[in-house]
């Protein structure tokens, strides 16, 4: 049973859409715990500390590529959630080197500023586009999930345990689809699609906080978790949004993929799977395998993949109603 009263949290990333939805739900469901916010965006911040105040929430000015800043932030600190990213792919596709000093420079700092400030618990978010990356953003996060995978190994002789969380796109987070569709619709009442075949998971703020929170009540080190979330094809996603609104075909840009997969058949030997998502465990786990596996737990068939194409659990226009009521309430 995961309490986090009394505890320290520092979030890197805090004044982004995770990190609003992590602290509202963090401070609604522990009143004692004090989460540490940290991020370069001075005027978030000054928006958070209006929103939730400071009696429980910090607010420090950082990035998380300054080691020596990232090791002071974790001082004291019990839990490192690590959200903080780069995430545009257009953004990271022009200025390649700043993707890599963030997210996996960045990572590395965190690791370390971890294990040398003995933080109990790491949870760095990754995404759908780590897996058979074809552009610069999920080739960093890619290398992030391995830095934080490995970074078990030499917190070995600590008590400092690290993990990973994957999912998909976030409806209702900035830059998403959702309010870019909108946006189109007041300003031109077309809307834009790469292609047509386009499909993608989905899951709300809510979801991805649950995941995190489920991820430091269950990890053991080294995971990577990824939840069974639904998927949608984008012109369904168009059309749930507007009904018989004229759209226009563009082209799949730079770095796009048709489908989007989060658990690569590569992977199958060391997935498990539990109720409402699937962990994925190095490969010479066995041990981790086996608690998971004893715990209701239960491999996957060799071959496994789970992708947004051949996904089971689909999407329709209701559910996306649901969802988009969930992520905006």
């Amino acid at each position: 049973m995961l309490d986090l009263n009394h505890k320290t949290i520092l979030l890197t990333g805090g004044t982004g859409s995770f990190g609003n939805a992590f602290v509202e739900c963090v401070l609604r469901r522990w009143p004692d715990a004090v989460v540490r916010v940290y991020s370069r965006d001075e005027l978030k911040q000054s928006e958070m500390r209006a929103k939730f105040g400071e009696k429980n929430v910090r607010y420090l000015i950082g990035d998380v590529r300054d080691r020596a800043r990232m090791s002071r932030a974790a001082q004291g600190a019990d839990i490192i959630v690590h959200a903080a990213a780069m995430k545009q792919v257009p953004a990271c596709e022009y200025n390649p080197f700043e993707a890599v000093r963030t997210n996996v420079l960045g990572a590395q700092h965190v690791v370390d500023a971890a294990i040398d400030a003995k933080v109990e618990r790491v949870v760095a978010l990754s995404t759908d586009k780590a897996v058979n990356p074809v552009n610069l953003y999920g080739a960093t996060k890619l290398c992030a999930e391995k830095i934080f995978v490995q970074g078990n190994a030499y917190a070995a002789q600590s008590s400092t345990r690290i993990a990973c969380v994957r999912y998909g796109n976030v409806i209702g987070s900035r830059g998403s689809v959702v309010p870019v569709f909108r946006n189109q619709l007041e300003t031109t009442g077309r809307i834009t699609i790469t292609d047509d075949r386009m499909t993608r998971f989905w899951i709300t703020l809510p979801q991805a906080v649950d995941l995190v929170l489920f991820a430091l009540a269950n990890m053991e080190g080294g995971e990577v978790f990824v939840p069974k979330i639904p998927s949608m094809r984008i012109l369904d996603l168009a059309e749930a949004m507007a009904p018989g609104a004229p759209h226009e075909v563009i082209g799949i840009r730079p770095g796009e993929k048709l489908h989007e997969t989060m658990i690569p058949a590569d992977d199958a030997h060391c997935t498990v799977e539990l109720e409402d998502r699937y962990v994925i465990l190095q490969s010479f786990a066995n041990a981790a395998r086996d608690a998971y596996l004893h715990r209701g737990g239960k491999a996957v068939p060799d071959g496994f993949s789970y992708s947004s194409d051949s996904n089971p659990e689909k999407l329709d226009a209701n559910g996306l109603q649901t969802l988009l009521a969930m992520s905006y309430a």
